[in-house]
């Protein structure tokens, strides 16, 4: 992955040029916080952009590394501490969708309402 798509924090950007990690890791960890989640939409559209195949590589890759810092065990900031626990996770991914915001489509966005409206544990059924 090219430096420039990265997040800046080697673990995230080692763990976001495995995919397939990166997919697993990700709806284990959004179900288990995503009732804590005021970004969990923007957090899924982004996901569905990372994945869709028509998406461009360089933007799947800003995209994944800033999904791979979400679902890293440890960060900057400890995800169990209330209020303050998701707000690392929340900065590099909204600057993450700044950088790729047109790639985004709406149909990235209306699959994660639809996902979060199913519910996690189906939409992470339907994505394997």
């Amino acid at each position: 992955m090219a430096a420039e798509h990265s997040v800046g924090f080697e673990p995230a950007d080692r763990l976001a040029e495995d995919r397939e990690s990166v997919r697993r890791r990700f709806w284990r960890k959004l179900k288990r916080v995503a009732a804590h989640l005021p970004f969990a939409e923007d957090l899924l559209a982004a996901y569905y952009c990372a994945f869709d195949r028509q998406t461009p590589r360089h933007v799947q890759a800003s995209l994944l590394g800033a999904i791979a810092y979400f679902v890293l065990p440890f960060d900057f900031v400890a995800d169990v501490m209330p209020m303050l626990g998701f707000a690392d996770d929340a900065a590099v991914l909204a600057t993450a969708i700044r950088m790729v915001a047109g790639h985004i489509t709406n149909e990235h966005r209306e699959a994660a309402r639809a996902a979060l409206k199913r519910g996690v544990e189906e939409a992470d059924v339907e994505a394997a």
